[in-house]
């Protein structure tokens, strides 16, 4: 959502830190904003708009300082403008504030400081922090002493970072339930930011702070505490991304780059964690008691929007490996229905980013129950991680398009690796039949490089359908869950209505919406609701719907009956999901070029959803 960059040392801070909110720009935002410290004066230039503007603003009126901070901000509390835009100073202008989050009690506060005569430029519950800042720090004390009692007076989730002209030489950074905020150390200068890749080019030794905590950073130091001034203890993480990993890398999209790096994020998930010649999957992270893995009943999957679909193939796949009854439920949804589970459920939270709000929420509440919880998240040291009883990371790399694409392959590979392992520390699957699976495991990358080469043949197709005003994807089985994939990701980037529907569920309602007007894209794979797609393909021909058919090479039954056929390689059913996406993928990203749209910053939408 919003982001966050901070710089102290003896550099110059604006270009690092504007540098560093361009990398953040794929997270969402509508205005953006830098402050600056220079000879003991606080400078600030905000600007609504992209990042450009913000630079257009810094050039007009310049600002010089080896210490500032900067923010691009995602509306939640006043409409997107300059008053509204980060940072937000106090009274006085010798402060500042950049926030991620929504702080509940805001106006409770904001009467009581407009009682004791602040005035208030913004609608935003932001400069309502700034101002308490003040307040406290005009008491007399540090800084962080003012930022600590000013915390412990509100209500919500936050991310902040706090600099100040009584303290010029230091950065004051905390995190409650907010996305995440990341310290990065240097030599003699030190970064914040709310995402790894903003800093990725300076460092790669990070400190990341969890809820309550607060750091105080200065060129040469980092003191971490708690919000109640307990002292806290903790070594840095070495990150390994390459930081031309963050980068486009010449494809015209992040998307599209993100598509064509799907067989390496693939393989990477899996690599080292399984064992041909034995049979066996190794999760040294999932560190989950064996008697409670022998005992358990059920397994509940949580997570929202792509994740979800991943969990939906997620149930089916531990379902068949495992042997266990299995559940995906929407994160948001789970922490509210109050569901009757106990510690024989295991919980598996998906989350590319793993500061997914509402997917934190459902873990909290389960923790709160006792369940045990597995998360299966891409970022290391992630709110969702630090919450989780173990942890399948998916190494799939830096994802910086919105719509996600590399990532759910790597989720789907993260939950088929668990679904091996569950059934083999449980019996339920022998290691001969493992050995089997991993073979199949091994050859999808190869398989996905062969179904990339759809990419041409699918943007001449996209040429004839970018005008269409609905979509309908039909699938059943293993590809129901594809055919929500695909439509989300059309509906993301391209603006366009499109429904996705278990092919059963046509004749209860969607058959309505077919006309000569209406493509219908099949998932019509060899497995066994093959003979019952091709009734769903007919029916939807007999009604003037043009098909599109995504089938195994070599079906010349399909080829008679769609107008279109999208030819995949064939593989296990299981794992066929990982190659039927592809080309959706493609379609979408290639439908929405063609109709001008913001593929890798889609209106409205955010990469990390860090508020409810």
């Amino acid at each position: 959502m919003c982001g966050i960059v901070g710089y102290v040392g003896s550099r110059s801070a604006v270009g690092i830190i504007v540098d560093g909110l361009k990398r953040l720009e794929y997270r969402g935002y509508d205005s953006a904003g830098v402050a600056v410290i220079d000879q003991g004066q606080l400078h600030v230039r905000r600007a609504p708009g992209r990042m450009k503007a913000l630079e257009i603003a810094l050039r007009e009126r310049p600002v010089t300082g080896t210490i500032g901070i900067g923010h691009t901000r995602w509306a939640t509390h006043g409409r997107p403008s300059e008053e509204n835009a980060h940072p937000h100073t106090d009274c006085g202008g010798n402060l500042v504030v950049v926030h991620n989050g929504i702080l509940e009690n805001y106006l409770e506060i904001k009467e009581r400081l407009l009682a004791d005569g602040h005035t208030f430029r913004s609608e935003t519950d932001t400069e309502v922090l700034a101002h308490l800042i003040e307040h406290h720090l005009k008491a007399g004390g540090l800084l962080e002493r003012a930022v600590k009692q000013a915390l412990r007076e509100v209500k919500g989730a936050y991310a902040i970072g706090v600099i100040s002209a009584s303290a010029p030489d230091r950065l004051v950074a905390a995190k409650q339930g907010a996305g995440s905020v990341v310290v990065g150390l240097g030599r003699n200068e030190m970064f914040i930011a709310s995402d790894i890749p903003a800093i990725l080019s300076h460092t790669r030794d990070v400190v990341i702070l969890e809820d309550d905590e607060i750091a105080v950073v200065t060129a040469g130091s980092v003191d971490l505490s708690t919000i109640d001034d307990q002292p806290v203890q903790r070594e840095p993480v070495r990150i390994l991304w390459d930081p031309i990993m963050a980068e486009k890398g010449g494809y015209r999209h992040f998307m599209l780059k993100e598509i064509y790096e799907q067989p390496r994020a693939i393989t990477d998930t899996f690599r080292g964690r399984i064992a041909p010649e034995t049979g066996n999957v190794i999760l040294p992270d999932v560190t989950l008691d064996p008697s409670v893995v022998r005992g358990l009943q059920r397994v509940i999957f949580v997570a929202c929007g792509t994740a979800h679909h991943a969990g939906m193939l997620g149930r089916m796949m531990v379902e068949r490996l495992a042997g266990l009854p299995a559940e995906a439920d929407l994160a948001s949804e789970f922490r509210y229905r109050d569901p009757l589970v106990g510690p024989e459920t295991l919980v598996v939270a998906v989350s590319q980013s793993g500061e997914t709000a509402d997917t934190l929420g459902a873990v909290k509440a389960a923790r709160l129950r006792g369940y045990p919880i597995l998360a299966i998240t891409n970022v290391v040291g992630s709110a969702l991680a630090r919450e989780a009883t173990g942890v399948l990371y998916m190494h799939a790399g830096p994802e910086i398009g919105v719509a996600s694409t590399k990532a759910f392959t790597a989720m789907i590979v993260a939950t088929y690796l668990l679904g091996l392992w569950l059934g083999r520390q449980r019996e339920a699957i022998t290691a001969e039949d493992v050995r089997k699976r991993i073979r199949d495991l091994v050859e999808i990358p190869r398989l996905c490089e062969q179904t990339l080469e759809l990419d041409g043949s699918i943007a001449a197709l996209a040429r004839q359908l970018s005008g269409a005003r609905d979509f309908l994807y039909l699938g059943r089985g293993i590809q129901y869950p594809i055919a929500l994939e695909g439509a989300l990701k059309l509906k993301e980037i391209s603006y366009i209505h499109a429904e996705g529907y278990a092919g059963g569920e046509m004749k209860h309602g969607p058959i309505a919406l077919i006309d000569e007007g209406v493509p219908v894209v099949a998932l019509a794979t060899r497995d066994g609701s093959y003979d019952r797609m091709l009734g769903n393909i007919e029916e939807a021909r007999a009604r003037d719907g043009m098909i599109i058919a995504v089938t195994h090479a070599g079906d010349r039954t399909i080829a008679g009956k769609a107008h279109h056929v999208i030819e995949v390689p064939p593989c296990a059913d299981l794992l066929a999901p990982l190659l039927t996406v592809i080309p959706l993928q493609f379609l979408a990203y290639h439908i929405a070029v063609r109709r001008g749209c913001d593929v890798d910053q889609p209106r409205n939408l955010a990469k990390s959803v860090t508020v409810e």
